[in-house]
């Protein structure tokens, strides 16, 4: 993991660049550390994968829900059936 002050990272922006092909550069001020530089296919494959988990969260929470609340969840061929999408 490198780490570089962002005054540095000024200084060196194109190497840091070169630098995120293997790993992510984390940028720091005052001994904190406030952002990271990564690879922009790395970054949208987290944004991918996040959104994704986003979305299996919010499926558990339904289950949790439809759990305590006693009710019984409705099988999707029923539900194709009240919308008249099916026969």
């Amino acid at each position: 993991m490198s780490r570089v002050t962002i005054t540095e990272a000024r200084a060196h922006l194109a190497s840091i660049i070169d630098d995120v092909r293997v790993a992510p550069v984390y940028l720091t001020r005052r001994n904190q550390t406030v952002a990271a530089v990564v690879e922009a296919g790395h970054l949208e494959q987290l944004l991918e994968d996040s959104a994704e988990l986003a979305d299996i969260r919010a499926v558990d929470a339904a289950w949790e829900e439809t759990a305590s609340g006693g009710e019984a969840a409705v099988p999707w061929d029923e539900v194709k059936l009240d919308l008249g999408l099916s026969r």
